[in-house]
């Protein structure tokens, strides 16, 4: 495969694309973009997002947020993002959904009206195949999820011109839903190597994320402020970013000695917690990858992600005696039978929080023992 040479477009793992703005861009409003597998395509997205930062830099806009032409599925969505409805109505971690597929969606596209001859079930089609062939299954339902509550919001701004989106003739089934998962003794050796090989962030996050079963978005929102608690006791009172339900996030002993092994040489006063080697918070992009790094050194081959350690703790609470409504304290999520009716009748308590880390416990034992019988 060729080469370009395009500005701030890096090579990860020597395969998949990024464009990787410096701290000064970052600064002016731009991220790290995920550009897929690298070829063509993740070329044109990379391209793409440079011109808009050379547009920014020469002041030929306003923000840094491109001006698509008028009428298009671009202009639609600029729109869009500046409506409470995007601002305040969907959270954080969903908006961060949203743009990520935007920005396989902008460069083929963006630029287009949804009246467009160029948009029909055809090229809707080979465009989901070429994501599913080129990055994964996961990413192309994604994106076509996306691309359909972005057709509504087009809709709603009168671009459609009554046309229906082509994409709902798509079979978009979702991927298997995720069924790996870790045991304890695997994570202590994670956070031991990552401590060993100076990855002294990843190796705390790996230690919440065990304990505190919170996904890893919710991990790098922590902060040195945000610890509840004194002693054995402290943990973590946060709002979930995808959902924004409340959680606890209760840590064990290992974890809190980590953590003040961690805070000693890297007091952290301002900002999240969890940082990369070179000191800078860590992202939804360097934090599995540096997970990648040290998971490689200790189980070669592996594919099991840091994510995978939250249904580790749901399997041992459950194995525990759990009750339901205990498994969605700890997690924060809809696994009770009624989602509304536990949020009123058995809101997040510390207590309720303690009584799944007790099961885990359990769980743990009964686990690791039938393990042994078989």
């Amino acid at each position: 495969m060729g080469k370009v040479d395009i500005p701030y477009y890096v090579l990860k793992k020597g395969v998949y694309g990024y464009w990787q703005p410096t701290a000064a861009m970052k600064a002016a409003g731009f991220k790290s973009v995920p550009c897929g597998k690298d070829g063509p395509q993740a070329w044109a997205i990379a391209a793409q997002w440079n011109e808009r930062w050379q547009r920014h830099r020469q002041g030929r806009e306003q923000d840094a947020i491109s001006k698509w032409p008028a009428g298009s599925i671009g202009e639609a969505f600029d729109r869009y993002r500046k409506t409470t409805e995007w601002t305040d109505v969907k959270k954080p971690r969903t908006r961060e959904e949203w743009e990520r597929a935007w920005t396989r969606i902008a460069p083929v596209f963006g630029d287009l009206p949804p009246t467009s001859d160029e948009i029909t079930l055809e090229t809707l089609s080979r465009f989901r195949a070429l994501i599913f062939n080129e990055v994964s299954p996961r990413e192309a339902w994604r994106t076509i999820k996306i691309w359909r509550a972005l057709w509504n919001v087009c809709a709603s701004l009168q671009y459609t011109h009554g046309k229906k989106d082509p994409a709902l003739s798509i079979t978009n089934s979702q991927p298997a839903p995720r069924s790996k998962s870790w045991v304890e003794w695997e994570a202590v050796i994670l956070a031991k190597k990552a401590w060993r090989e100076k990855y002294y962030g990843l190796a705390v996050a790996i230690a919440f994320a065990w304990d505190t079963q919170l996904s890893p978005a919710d991990l790098r929102g922590l902060t040195k402020a945000g610890i509840a608690g004194e002693g054995s006791g402290r943990h973590f009172p946060i709002e979930r970013a995808k959902s924004g339900r409340s959680a606890i996030g209760t840590l064990g002993r290992r974890s809190l000695a980590l953590m003040d092994a961690y805070l000693t040489m890297f007091p952290c006063e301002v900002g999240a917690i969890l940082r990369n080697r070179s000191g800078a918070i860590y992202s939804r992009f360097t934090l599995p990858d540096d997970f990648a790094v040290v998971r490689e050194l200790c189980f070669p081959g592996d594919a099991r992600t840091l994510a995978d350690m939250r249904r580790s703790g749901a399997i041992e609470a459950q194995a525990g005696g759990a009750t339901s409504a205990e498994t969605a304290a700890k997690m924060a999520n809809s696994i009770s039978t009624s989602n509304a009716l536990h949020k009123t009748y058995q809101p997040v308590d510390l207590e309720t929080v303690r009584q799944a880390d007790a099961a885990r416990r359990l769980g743990r034992t009964r686990l690791r023992a039938r393990t042994n019988n078989d």
